[in-house]
């Protein structure tokens, strides 16, 4: 039986220090996007619509 609380305890320490790895990385900007907002410009828009009876169109579907 104390093995099983020697389990569980070394489990939680382990869980914590994760969870303090993790948090550690969040904060120093680890999971930051870099990468999407340079390229956004990119992307074609899309339509967007107001009413159901009216659309707007973006510059690139007004000229054809």
């Amino acid at each position: 039986m104390s093995v099983i609380y020697l389990l569980i305890t070394i489990s939680i320490v382990v869980a914590i220090a994760f969870l303090v790895a993790f948090i550690k990385a969040v904060k120093s900007g680890q999971y930051d996007d870099d990468y999407t907002p340079s390229v956004r410009m990119l992307f074609d828009d899309e339509i967007v619509k107001e009413n159901p009876n009216k659309l707007i169109q973006t510059d690139k579907q007004k000229s054809i």
